[in-house]
């Protein structure tokens, strides 16, 4: 297994992957073919040097995880760097193997060496075994987050 950045033709795969569960199902439109919005949306993530979307290659070349890690800078925190971790996904078939744990000890490190002051998250309250997943690896539930559909 190898976690690299992800290619163009990573995208249904990881489409597939972000529409499989039961919220995806009501925000995402995967079918064949892909709808070219989203190799729109991943030639704007892979042009911008602040943006790593990455996926997790089985030995056999299956794309079995994704995350994309976003570095945001700031005036907060004398000028510091938030690493903002997205959309991580394990491939369903291959759930419970520690393939969610490894991805995150990569975002981790890749967080440390850009020199990033905070790792942050957000996790859908429908998802409580996502809750229970971070903080196993040591995230905490400091800051109430809230959103705004647009």
């Amino acid at each position: 297994m190898k976690i690299r950045k992800a290619k163009k033709e990573d995208i249904p795969a990881i489409v597939s992957m972000i529409a499989n569960d039961k919220l995806g199902q009501l925000r995402e439109d995967y079918r064949d073919p892909l709808p070219q919005k989203y190799f729109r949306a991943f030639e704007a993530i892979d042009s911008d040097s602040n943006q790593e979307l990455m996926v997790c290659e089985a030995a056999a070349g299956q794309i079995i995880g994704t995350l994309q890690l976003s570095f945001i800078p700031y005036l907060t925190y004398q000028g510091g760097i938030r690493a903002q971790i997205e959309a991580v996904r394990v491939h369903e078939t291959y759930r419970g193997k520690g393939i969610g744990q490894q991805l995150f000890e990569w975002a981790i490190a890749r967080a440390k060496e850009k020199g990033a002051h905070v790792l942050q998250l957000t996790t859908d309250k429908k998802r409580p075994e996502a809750l229970k997943f971070y903080e196993k690896l040591g995230f905490s539930a400091s800051h109430e987050g809230m959103k705004l559909h647009l």
